[in-house]
């Protein structure tokens, strides 16, 4: 394809590398990319790059991990790449004198169909919440968060059983093809000479917030409904996991990672574990099978085989 835009691409995560390879893939001028310092990680406190930052070095592009947004000789250094459009997936919040430098300004991916799920866990939040729709949505940034006008919203359904790591990998694919024809726009706009079209995002009264999710957050109340419990799972699977305090066969556990529940539709009548091979708690309208779980310091194992091993001990 190829172009002549100067673009500085900002983000983090795996998600956000899906759409820097595509540009760099379809022959786009990606300058410099923008990504979060390195940091120490695991036992041995080694410094790990973001998967951003080991993609960009991988092409010989030049990288920039300012602590603080605003110091001046970051933005500096940003100004002397003479950028035409920049492009944040997955990353901070902007300042002003970021956002506006670039003569076609910034444009941000967001893994929701906006103005729902503001916010930093957008995918985790509707799969929590049971949607069964999600999207991704570009937009032109402005001064409050995940607010400016859209240029691009695409759909996809969630599957009632699906959890929130297929729905992420599906969404990073078809925010690679927003993407590019987001940039294909404005593009295409800046070459004729015309405005880039866009969208106010709509007003909403019941708007879904997307916060960040701490472990806190992870914590199963099973005084909510078997669905309500099920879908909260699911949203939290494979990471960072839901959890709960179990007793299991009479044995108190903390901090049990749950990867996947059932809800029971029949009556049960005991919640005795040993005998049934499935891990029974009662909820608000009946109950739940844990049936893929992680005690502390073990291995992710289905029910029945912790309950097996359990017994062998």
């Amino acid at each position: 394809m190829g172009s002549q835009l100067r673009i500085i691409y900002m983000g983090t995560p795996d998600f956000a590398v899906a759409g820097l390879r595509t540009l760099v893939e379809n022959g786009y001028n990606v300058v410099a990319v923008v990504t979060m310092p390195d940091k120490p990680a695991g036992r041995g406190h080694q410094i790990q790059y973001s998967p951003v930052k080991e993609y960009a070095l991988e092409k010989g592009i030049d990288v920039l991990q300012p602590e603080k947004l605003k110091d001046p000789e970051f933005v500096a250094q940003l100004a002397s790449y003479h950028a035409d459009l920049q492009i944040v997936v997955a990353f901070r919040m902007l300042p002003e004198v970021v956002w506006t430098m670039p003569r076609l300004g910034t444009f941000n991916l967001h893994a929701s169909l906006l103005p729902q799920y503001r916010g930093a866990a957008p995918i985790q939040w509707a799969v929590m919440n049971g949607d069964t729709e999600t999207g991704v949505t570009t937009f032109m940034l402005k001064h409050e968060i995940d607010t400016g006008n859209m240029i691009l919203q695409e759909k996809i359904s969630i599957g009632e059983d699906e959890n929130v790591g297929s729905v992420h990998d599906r969404l990073m694919e078809l925010g690679n093809d927003v993407i590019l024809r987001t940039v294909a726009l404005i593009e295409d706009c800046d070459r004729k000479g015309i405005e880039l079209p866009t969208t106010p995002q709509p007003e909403i009264a019941d708007l879904r917030p997307a916060p960040k999710i701490f472990k806190e957050t992870c914590e199963i109340d099973f005084t909510k409904t078997g669905k309500q419990i099920h879908d909260f799972v699911r949203g939290l699977c494979p990471y960072p996991a839901a959890w709960a305090n179990l007793t299991i066969n009479g044995t108190p556990y903390a901090n049990v990672k749950i990867f996947h529940v059932s809800i029971l539709k029949c009556r049960v009548e005991s919640l005795e574990c040993r005998d049934s091979g499935k891990i029974i708690v009662p909820c608000a309208d009946g109950y739940v099978s844990i049936d893929e779980l992680q005690l502390p310091g073990k291995k992710r194992m289905d029910a029945k085989a912790l309950l097996n091993g359990l017994r062998a001990h």
